[in-house]
C-alpha cells in the first residue's frame, strides 16, 4: 500500500498564492496569525498524520473494535497516537482561549484535519466529533457546565459524542423517544437507546462526555419538544474527577462495511444523570451548532479519502508496466510502457486530480468565510455567514459523492489488485461510503440546499455566494479565465434565481441535481481562478499543473453540469405519476 504524503505544497499554494493568507489575516484582525506560522503548523500536521496514523490505518481496519465485559478497546496503537496528539495540542487548535484553546483561524486548522482524514479516516473519527461537542458547550451550555467540562474537552482529555439517532428515528427526529425527568438536584435521569454513536466507548481517555437529545415530560410534539442533555459516562466528584459510573452502557459495537476501526456503539441510556444545555425545548437548535460543523467536517472525509486515492492510484500507474503506449513506445529500456501513458488512465488520475483539488478550493474557501465569521463583527460577519450556510450542503454533499467516485477511480486504476485488501485501495472506498449517509443523507443535503437555503430563504444565501465569486472573479488577472469564470457564475446565478417560486414537489425533485449543478459550476469558477493565480506562482510545477487540470476539468468535467442543469428547472410529473404497486408489478 503506497505511503500516504500531505499534499503540502497544493496546500501552501492555496494559503499563500491563491486566498494570500497574509492580507486575510491583516484583513480580519486575527492577530499574530501569518502565513509563517500556518505553514509550520500545517507542516507539523502533516508529519503527524503521515508519521503517527497513516501507519494504523490497515491494520487498524484488520484488527477492529473489541466490546469486552461492556468497554470497548480500539486497535493497536490508536490510544497512543491519540496520547500524542493531545499532547501536542492539535485537539484545542480551534478551542475557545477562556478555556486553554488555541484559537486559531480555520484556515490553519482544516489542512490538517483534511490530513487525518486522509491518513486514517477511522482514527479522526473520535476526535472530529469531540471538536463538534466542543463548539455545542462552547455556545449553548451554562457558566458551569463550562468550569466543569469545556477545558478538558478542548484539550482532549476527555472526548465528546453526538447522541440523535434511535432505532427508528434518523433523519425524523420528531419520532425521538429519549426521555428526560427532571430531578430535584437540577439535574436529570435520562433514558433511552441511542444507536451509530461514533466513539460512543473507547480505551482512549478516562471520562466520555456525551451531548444527548431527549424529551421532557409533556414536551411539546414534534422537534419543537426535544432537549439536549450533557450526559457523562463517569460522573464528577468534589474534585471535578471521575469518579461514579453514570447508568449507561454500550449496548454492542455495530458491525460496518467500513471505518471498522472506529467504535460505532449502540448506546443505553438507564436512568443516566445529565444536565440540560441550552434552553428547554430548544436541543435541536443546540445541536445543529454541532452538526453543521460536522456536516463540513464529514466533507473534510470524502477529499481526504479522495487525496489518499489518488495517490495510490498516481504511484501504482508510474510502476505499473502493461503493453505498450498507443502514441509509441515510451520506455524502450523495459518490456512495456507504465499504464501512466495510456491516455485513458490519465483520463482517470486527471479526473481523480481535478475533482480533489477542486474541492480542496472549495473547502479553504469555505475555511477562509468561517475566519470571516469568526474575527468580524460587522457586514462582512453577517455574509460570511449566509455564505456558510449555502455552502455546508454543498461541501457535505458533494465533496462525499466525489469522495466515493475518486475512490472507486482508484481501484479501477489498480484493475484486479485494487480489489485486493492488502492494496489499501478498496478500504478508501468502504471507509468512505459512510460519509454519504451520517450526519444527514445526501439527498438531505440536497433538500436542505434547495429547500431551505434557496428556495425558503428567498435566495438571499445563495446571493451572498454569487456576490463573494463575484468579487474573486473581478481580482482575477488572466482577462480570458476572468470572461469563462464570468460566464459560468452567471449561468448559475440565472438558473438558480429561476427556482425561486417553484412548486414544492418541484424544487424537491430537483433537489440532487441541484446540489450537483451547483458543485460543478462552482468548482468551474475555482478551478479558473486558482489557473489564472498559479500564472504567477514560482513553483512552475504549480504553474503548470493548474493550468493543464483546469483545461481538463474545463473540457471533460464541466460538461456534467449540463446533464442535471437540464432537469433542474423540469416540473416532477414524471416522478409524481408512478405510483407503490408500479415499481414491482406487484
Amino acid at each position: 500500500m503506497p505511503q500516504f504524503k500531505a499534499p503540502i505544497a497544493d496546500v501552501q499554494f492555496l494559503l499563500n498564492d491563491w486566498l494570500d493568507i497574509d492580507k486575510h489575516y491583516q484583513d480580519i484582525g486575527a492577530e499574530g496569525m501569518d502565513s509563517e506560522l500556518v505553514n509550520e503548523i500545517i507542516a507539523q500536521g502533516a508529519k503527524f498524520a503521515e508519521e503517527a496514523v497513516a501507519p494504523l490505518n490497515r491494520e487498524g481496519d484488520e484488527e477492529g473494535c473489541k466490546l469486552v465485559d461492556g468497554s470497548v478497546t480500539t486497535p493497536a496503537g490508536f490510544a497512543q497516537a491519540y496520547h500524542e496528539y493531545i499532547a501536542n495540542g492539535w485537539n484545542a487548535m480551534l478551542g475557545n482561549p477562556e478555556f486553554d484553546g488555541q484559537d486559531l483561524p480555520y484556515s490553519a486548522a482544516v489542512p490538517v484535519h483534511e490530513m487525518l482524514n486522509a491518513a486514517n479516516l477511522s482514527w479522526r473519527l473520535t476526535t472530529m466529533l469531540t471538536e463538534s461537542a466542543v463548539l455545542a458547550v462552547d455556545k449553548h451550555a451554562t457558566a458551569e457546565l463550562k468550569s466543569k467540562y469545556l477545558s478538558k474537552l478542548i484539550s482532549g482529555e476527555w472526548t465528546g459524542t453526538m447522541n440523535l439517532t434511535e432505532p427508528h428515528a434518523g433523519t425524523d427526529l420528531a419520532l425521538l423517544n429519549s426521555k428526560a425527568i427532571p430531578q430535584q438536584d437540577g439535574s436529570y435521569s435520562v433514558t433511552g437507546n441511542k444507536i451509530f454513536i461514533t466513539g460512543g466507548d473507547h480505551d482512549w481517555t478516562d471520562n466520555i462526555i456525551h451531548l444527548v437529545l431527549a424529551r421532557l415530560p409533556d414536551a411539546p410534539a414534534g422537534v419543537r419538544g426535544i432537549s439536549l442533555f450533557l450526559v457523562p459516562k463517569f460522573l464528577l466528584n468534589e474534585n471535578d474527577e471521575p469518579g461514579e459510573r453514570n447508568a449507561l452502557s454500550v449496548g454492542s459495537i455495530e458491525k460496518k462495511m467500513g471505518i471498522k476501526a472506529s467504535p460505532t456503539c449502540v448506546m443505553n441510556y438507564d436512568g443516566a444523570k445529565g444536565w440540560l444545555v441550552g434552553e428547554e425545548n430548544k436541543g435541536l437548535a443546540c445541536m445543529f451548532t454541532m452538526m453543521n460543523d460536522a456536516r463540513f467536517q464529514v466533507g473534510l472525509q470524502g477529499l481526504g479519502a479522495a487525496e489518499a486515492s489518488y495517490q495510490g492510484a498516481l504511484t501504482y500507474a508510474r510502476e505499473r508496466l502493461q503493453s505498450r503506449a498507443p502514441q509509441g513506445v515510451q520506455q524502450p529500456d523495459q518490456k512495456a510502457d507504465a499504464i501512466l501513458h495510456q491516455p485513458d488512465v490519465k483520463k482517470m488520475l486527471l479526473t481523480q486530480k481535478s475533482l480533489t483539488e477542486g474541492c480542496r478550493a472549495l473547502a479553504m474557501l469555505y475555511a477562509h468565510q468561517m475566519d470571516v465569521e469568526k474575527y468580524t463583527s460587522d457586514e462582512r460577519h453577517a455574509q460570511a455567514k449566509k455564505v456558510i450556510a449555502f455552502l455546508t450542503p454543498i461541501c457535505k454533499g458533494f465533496m462525499t459523492d466525489m469522495g466515493t467516485e475518486v475512490t472507486n477511480i482508484g481501484i479501477q486504476v489498480y484493475g484486479g489488485h485494487g480489489y485486493v485488501r492488502e492494496w489499501g485501495m478498496e478500504q478508501l472506498v468502504r471507509d468512505t461510503r459512510i460519509a454519504q449517509l451520517y450526519e444527514g443523507t445526501n439527498g438531505i443535503q440536497a433538500a436542505d440546499l434547495i429547500g431551505r437555503k434557496l428556495t425558503r430563504d428567498g435566495g438571499d444565501m445563495q446571493q451572498a455566494t454569487f456576490k463573494l465569486l463575484s468579487e474573486r472573479i473581478a481580482a482575477m488577472t488572466d482577462s480570458e479565465k476572468q470572461a469563462q469564470a464570468s460566464s459560468l457564475l452567471a449561468e448559475w446565478n440565472e438558473t438558480s434565481q429561476a427556482l425561486l417560486g417553484a412548486k414544492a414537489e418541484d424544487v424537491a425533485g430537483a433537489a440532487t441535481d441541484y446540489l450537483h449543478y451547483s458543485a460543478y459550476s462552482l468548482l468551474g469558477v475555482l478551478w479558473l481562478d486558482m489557473a489564472s493565480a498559479a500564472a504567477h506562482s514560482s513553483n512552475e510545477l504549480i504553474a503548470k499543473g493548474k493550468a493543464n487540470t483546469c483545461a481538463f476539468y474545463m473540457k471533460r468535467i464541466l460538461p456534467r453540469k449540463d446533464i442535471h442543469k437540464s432537469v433542474v428547472l423540469a416540473a416532477a410529473d414524471d416522478l409524481m405519476a408512478v405510483e407503490d404497486q408500479q415499481f414491482d408489478y406487484v
